[in-house]
């Protein structure tokens, strides 16, 4: 009878704690959100240290100068680009309003114009309330990044004893598991991480090499927008679409054609042969997968879900293959960032 009671009582703590992660995952999104980043910031730093190590250099020496490229890439790029972009964003916006002045005033020309001017200002969520969503925190959302920051350089720094510490909230027979599924994980992110930054350079070079042939005025700002989009996968492509296309509607008819045949063009190469070739050795997560995820995040925690909704969507989707699907069902499936196993070929047959 006692030990009736006992499991009884073990399985009630096990159901209410169950039961408290979504509720922990609402209150505490934001800080999930800071550590999220963190992660990806000792992946960042791990993805520069690579290299260093085919050249055994010592880890905290590979990891340093990691740093160091990483923190001169970004300076530098400020230093050279800075003034010029901001300027140039500065003239994107200005043209996107004078756009979207025109094209209001077009649309109140005709009774068909007034009706979709009323259905679009019932969805329409401005851009300034979605960059007041994300930066209102002021202090608070400064403050998250430098947190992040600090974290993912510890985290890069001393890898094992958060790995080891993590082990610690499992079972002495289970921590191997842990810490197994713990690799899992900083592989895939690694992988999909160096495959985005990859993919965002690209996308962003040719798109602002595009427009700047068709002639639209801010081409590297253009280019810096199209690249950034980037890191949000299938929606950040359509979103940096959209200014492009409203700055070409300032110029003429003709660059406003050319520019959608531009950036249809791009995300279509992007789409059958530059993500192809990236995820065949990075990680793929198939799109509807992807897609769903972003905008199921963003519906539930708002716009600031969006930037981390595929790196969150790489964990989640390493967790189900992983402890649900290959070793619950006892499936055979890869696990994305895992190297292929090639199973022998049965030569009797």
């Amino acid at each position: 009878m006692r030990g009736d009671t006992v499991n009884f009582f073990k399985r009630a703590v096990i159901f209410v704690s169950v039961a408290l992660v979504p509720i922990l995952v609402w209150y505490l999104f934001d800080v999930l959100l800071i550590g999220m980043g963190a992660i990806l910031i000792a992946e960042l730093l791990e993805v520069g240290a690579e290299p260093f190590g085919w050249i055994r250099l010592p880890r905290w020496l590979a990891l340093i100068l990691s740093a160091l490229i990483i923190v001169c890439v970004v300076g530098g790029t400020i230093y050279l680009f800075g003034r010029g972009v901001a300027s140039e964003l500065q003239e994107v916006i200005h043209r996107v309003e004078v756009a979207k002045n025109t094209i209001d005033t077009m649309l109140r020309g005709s009774g068909l114009g007034k009706a979709i001017l009323q259905q679009a200002q019932s969805i329409n969520i401005p851009i300034t309330k979605f960059l007041g969503q994300i930066f209102g925190g002021g202090i608070s959302f400064l403050a998250g990044i430098v947190v992040a920051v600090f974290a993912g350089v510890y985290l890069a720094a001393q890898p094992s004893l958060y790995r080891e510490g993590f082990g610690m909230l499992f079972p002495p027979q289970r921590r191997a598991y842990a810490n197994e599924m713990v690799a899992h994980l900083g592989g895939a992110l690694r992988l999909w991480l160096l495959g985005q930054l990859i993919e965002m350079v690209i996308i962003g070079v040719l798109s602002g090499f595009a427009v700047w042939l068709i002639g639209l005025p801010s081409p590297v700002a253009l280019g810096v927008i199209a690249g950034v989009a980037e890191f949000v996968p299938y929606l950040g492509p359509i979103l940096a679409a959209i200014p492009a296309l409203l700055v070409a509607v300032t110029v003429n008819l003709a660059a406003l054609l050319w520019t959608l045949l531009a950036y249809v063009l791009i995300h279509q190469a992007e789409g059958h042969l530059v993500m192809p070739l990236i995820q065949r050795r990075m990680v793929h997560i198939p799109p509807a997968v992807m897609l769903m995820s972003i905008v199921t995040l963003s519906f539930l925690f708002g716009p600031l879900a969006i930037v981390f909704a595929a790196p969150i969507t790489v964990v989640l989707f390493v967790l189900v293959a992983k402890v649900y699907v290959r070793d619950r069902l006892e499936e055979k499936v890869p696990i994305p960032g895992e190297p292929a196993v090639h199973e022998p070929v049965d030569h009797a047959h």
